[in-house]
C-alpha cells in the first residue's frame, strides 16, 4: 500500500474521534512545551550571568581577600586579605597590567537643592575604574589619581541619578550633599543599565580614600584601616593571562609575608566564574530536561493506551480490511502511522505552545528566557520516537489479529 493512502487512512481514523485525539495528545504538547520552555529559562539564566560577569569590564582578573591568618583585628599585613596599597604594588610591578581598581561601598542619603534621594550607592573607586569597568562619560570629567591622593570632595553622578538631582539643569559644577558632607558634580556617567540587581546609573562615586575617611564607620575603620574585599585588575588583550596570575601571587605573597600554599588571597579570572555558574545551570537544565522526558514518556504511555482501545474497538474493521486483502503490515503500518501522527501533531502544537510560552515567560515574567533551535529539534524528535516506540505494540497486535476471529467480533 502506498505511504501516502496510509497516511490518508491513519488520519481518518483519527478525525473520526476529535477529543479523544486530542486528549491523547496532551501528554506529548505539555512534554514538549515542557522541553522548550524549560530548556529556554535555563538558556536565560546562564545569558543573564554572563552578561552580569562580562559587563564588570574586559579581560579581569578578580583578586579577593581572605583572613585566614589571626583574622581581621590581628594587626599588620599578616592578619589576612587585602589592603589599598596592594592596587598600586600590582599596577606598578606586574608587567600587561593596563589597569587596577579598588572600590567601596557605602549608603548615604543625597541632596541637591530641595531634592533629596535617600538610600544611595555610594561606590568610592579609583582612577581607572570608566576604563576598567567599561564605563563612558556623558559629561564632565572622572577624577584624578591627584584629587585621590588629596581626598578632594569631588563626584561623578550616574545618569538617573543626575536627572532626578538636577533634572533639567546641568550637574556639572553643581554641589550635592552627601550625608552631612558637600561635594562638587564633575561628571556624569553615560547610561549603563541595570546589570543583574546593580544599578549602575543610580550610584554616586567619589575618590575611594574619601569613603574610607568620612563613611567608613569608625570602630570597623579602626579595626580594618584600608583593608579592602576585592581588587580588579585588567590586562591587555595580548597578555599571558597565566603568567600575570603567577606574578600577582608571588608579589601579593611577598609583600603580605605568606606562603603560595596559604595565601590570604585568591585569584579568579571572569572565565572561571561563568564556568562555574555554567556547571550549576547545567545541573538545574539537566533536572529540567528529566522531568520533560517524563512528562513525554506520559504522553507515549496515553498514546500506547488509546491504540490498545482503538485496535479493540475496531476489530471488525481490522478483519474486514484483511479480507479484501490487507497484509499484516499493511495493518501494521494503518495503526502505527495513526500513534506517529497523533505525536507529531502533539508535537507541533507542543513546539507552538512551548515558543510561545518563552516568549511570554520573557515579556511579562520576572525571568529571562533564551530559545534555543536545537531544543525545539530535540523536543520534536523526541515526540516522534514517542510515538513509534508506543505505537508499535498496539499496531503489532492488530497485525496478529486471525481474520476469521476479526470477522465474528461484536
Amino acid at each position: 500500500m502506498k505511504a501516502s493512502k496510509v497516511v490518508t487512512i491513519a488520519w481518518k481514523g483519527l478525525v473520526k474521534n476529535k477529543l479523544r485525539s486530542l486528549l491523547t495528545m496532551l501528554g506529548v504538547i505539555i512534554g514538549v512545551a515542557a522541553v522548550i520552555i524549560m530548556i529556554a529559562i535555563s538558556a536565560g539564566a546562564e545569558a543573564t550571568i554572563e552578561e552580569e560577569i562580562t559587563s564588570l569590564g574586559s579581560n579581569l582578573i578578580f583578586v579577593q581577600g581572605s583572613f585566614s591568618r589571626g583574622g581581621p583585628g590581628a594587626g599588620g599585613a599578616s592578619s589576612g586579605g587585602l589592603v589599598y596599597d596592594d592596587a598600586f604594588a600590582i599596577a606598578d610591578e606586574v608587567n600587561g597590567v593596563v589597569g587596577v581598581v579598588v572600590e567601596q561601598q557605602s549608603s548615604e542619603t543625597v541632596k541637591a537643592g530641595n531634592v533629596s534621594v535617600e538610600s544611595v550607592t555610594v561606590l568610592g573607586s579609583t582612577e581607572d575604574f570608566p576604563s576598567v569597568r567599561d564605563m563612558e562619560m556623558a559629561q564632565g570629567r572622572y577624577f584624578s589619581q591627584e584629587e585621590i591622593d588629596r581626598n578632594q570632595k569631588v563626584v561623578v553622578l550616574g545618569a538617573s541619578l543626575a536627572e532626578e538631582l538636577f533634572e533639567d539643569q546641568p550637574p556639572v559644577g553643581q554641589t550635592v550633599t552627601v550625608g552631612t558632607t558637600k561635594f562638587t558634580v564633575i561628571g556624569v556617567f553615560d547610561e549603563k543599565g541595570l546589570v543583574g540587581d546593580v544599578d549602575y546609573d543610580a550610584r554616586i562615586y567619589m575618590p575611594i580614600t574619601v569613603v574610607f575617611q568620612k563613611f567608613t564607620p569608625a570602630q570597623f575603620a579602626r579595626m580594618m584601616g584600608d583593608r579592602v574585599r576585592l581588587i580588579y585588575v585588567e590586562i591587555a588583550e595580548d597578555a599571558d593571562q597565566e603568567d600575570i596570575i603567577l606574578q600577582i601571587e608571588l608579589l601579593l605573597a611577598k609583600l603580605h609575608d605568606v606562603s603560595l600554599d596559604e595565601p590570604d588571597f585568591t585569584i579568579t579570572t571572569q572565565q572561571d566564574i561563568i564556568s562555574t555558574q555554567e556547571a550549576t545551570t547545567e545541573a538545574f537544565r539537566n533536572l529540567l530536561a528529566w522531568v520533560a522526558a517524563v512528562s513525554l514518556i506520559v504522553g507515549g504511555i496515553g498514546i500506547m493506551n488509546i491504540m490498545m482501545v482503538s485496535v479493540t474497538e475496531r476489530t471488525r474493521e481490522i478483519g474486514i480490511r484483511q479480507s479484501v486483502g490487507a497484509s499484516p503490515n499493511d495493518i501494521r503500518m494503518q495503526f502505527l502511522t495513526e500513534a506517529l501522527l497523533l505525536s507529531l501533531v502533539g508535537g507541533l502544537i507542543g513546539v507552538i505552545v512551548g515558543v510561545g510560552g518563552s516568549w511570554l515567560f520573557n515579556l511579562t515574567g520576572g525571568m529571562r528566557t533564551v530559545i534555543v533551535p536545537a531544543s525545539i529539534v530535540l523536543a520534536f524528535g523526541s515526540a516522534a520516537a514517542v510515538g513509534i516506540f508506543f505505537g508499535y505494540y498496539p499496531a503489532n497486535n492488530a497485525a496478529q489479529l486471525d481474520p476469521i476471529e476479526a470477522l465474528r467480533h461484536e
